[in-house]
């Protein structure tokens, strides 16, 4: 029997359909007994479409800057 823990770990393949249909049956059984999983999975997949109809923005200059700067300070200290 499948955990969250474990429905979670395959939602992007499950959504991608990238995953074997043994597999894909367990991750559906699951869904229809967990209101959470199912919450999430609908979620993501109405996100994934909301997003795929957008067109690319670019962001200002500033954001990428501190975006950036705040990137290479996270990396430094996991590499200390």
């Amino acid at each position: 029997m499948l955990t969250c823990k474990d429905f979670l770990s395959e939602l992007s393949d499950y959504l991608d359909a990238n995953i074997d249909a043994e597999l894909r049956a367990k991750l559906e059984r699951h869904i229809t007994e967990c209101p959470n999983c199912w919450v999430i999975a609908d979620t993501t997949r109405k996100t994934i479409q909301i997003y795929k109809g957008m067109e690319p923005c670019a962001i200002p200059a500033d954001v990428e800057s501190r975006l950036m700067k705040a990137l290479e300070k996270k990396m430094a200290a996991k590499g200390r």
